[in-house]
């Protein structure tokens, strides 16, 4: 498998409770459900984003 480039990435610090991190790395690791912590979060921001983007979209199509 080709690995991604990072060229379009952008590093940042985010704080995470304990349990937070706890339930990351269970998907990671003991479900294996992504290859690492970083592609879960990107695939939460990702879906997050589509969701508010969809619904507002929604929204303004009831509205209009």
């Amino acid at each position: 498998m080709r690995k991604k480039s990072n060229s379009n990435l952008r590093l940042i610090t985010v704080h995470l409770p304990e349990a937070y991190l706890d339930g990351l790395d269970q998907l990671v690791h003991e479900l294996k459900r992504y290859p690492s912590r970083s592609e879960a979060i990107r695939t939460a921001v990702r879906d997050l984003l589509r969701s508010h983007y969809y619904f507002k979209k929604k929204k303004l199509m009831l509205i209009g």
